[in-house]
């Protein structure tokens, strides 16, 4: 059985950690480096950075934040945020990242996927998806102006209950785009992503749970791993996002507490979750 991954996020702002609810009110969370290595030291399979205002401010990502915060670690580093082309990607390596991740730029121009893959592998490209759950109309087999078929009539298709949908979001979460996030993380795979980091914009924030109807939805439409964003409370919240995807990122949750990750771990241990043993 593969192990499943736990994985802290860095969402970076003017070179801080910053975390907020649903995208908004965002509050220092402390230096990136101080908590990449404390990530590190508790097991952590890999570490996510974000830095979250690039694409908004139209400017490129903070590389040096990004070298000091790669060099302390021992673990994968994925980077993100203010990426459009492949020379930023080859950027991004040079400065220590093990994989890169594509959202505003790739949805603006989904061939830069492809190009990036090409070049340098599927297995360095992510494509990060920002979703948030919209309202359906029900849908009917059956003409609007035919009565409906009685209950008990088992001839004809009965109306169905509204499927859901969700909307990916660029810039940070500030412009819906109109796609529908299953479509999408479909193409993005089509074009050469290697895995999926996908964000429930309704629980970013919250430790309410994992949306994780979400997170099924997408696992099951894509044949590259998926990581659950969004929502992580606790220990049970993070088991059932991995029974659908293959890892887990979590950040509220850790930024409050810097001993949380090692304690999470035993934790999902003791639930029967297969984890990598921590060096």
């Amino acid at each position: 059985m593969l192990t499943k991954r736990i994985i802290p996020c860095l969402d970076v702002r003017d070179g801080r950690v910053v975390k907020g609810v649903q995208f908004v009110e965002l509050r220092d969370a402390g230096d990136p480096v101080e908590a990449a290595l404390a990530y590190d030291a508790q097991g952590a399979d890999e570490l996510v950075f974000l830095d979250i205002t690039a694409s908004h401010e139209d400017r490129s990502i903070m590389l040096d934040v990004v070298r000091r915060t790669a060099e302390v670690l021992y673990i994968p580093l994925t980077v993100g945020g203010g990426l459009r082309t492949v020379d930023d990607v080859r950027t991004l390596l040079r400065a220590g990242a093990e994989k890169v991740s594509f959202n505003t730029a790739a949805l603006a121009r989904p061939q830069v996927i492809r190009e990036a893959a090409e070049r340098f592998g599927s297995q360095c490209i992510v494509v990060a998806i920002d979703a948030r759950r919209t309202a359906t109309q029900p849908e009917a087999a059956t003409s609007s102006s035919r009565p409906p078929t009685p209950r008990r009539e088992p001839a004809g298709p009965a109306t169905r209950c509204p499927a859901p949908a969700w909307t990916v979001y660029t810039h940070g979460g500030r412009r819906p785009t109109g796609r529908d996030a299953i479509e999408w993380a479909q193409e993005a795979v089509a074009q050469g992503a290697g895995e999926i980091l996908l964000t429930s914009m309704d629980r970013d924030g919250t430790k309410d749970g994992y949306d994780l109807e979400l997170t099924r939805a997408v696992a099951d439409a894509v044949t590259v791993p998926v990581i659950a964003s969004g929502g992580a409370g606790g220990a049970r919240h993070v088991a059932e996002a991995l029974e659908v995807a293959q890892a887990a990122l979590l950040a509220s949750i850790l930024h409050e507490d810097p001993e949380r990750l090692t304690s999470l771990r035993a934790e999902l241990k003791e639930m029967g979750v297969e984890l990598r043993d921590a060096a």
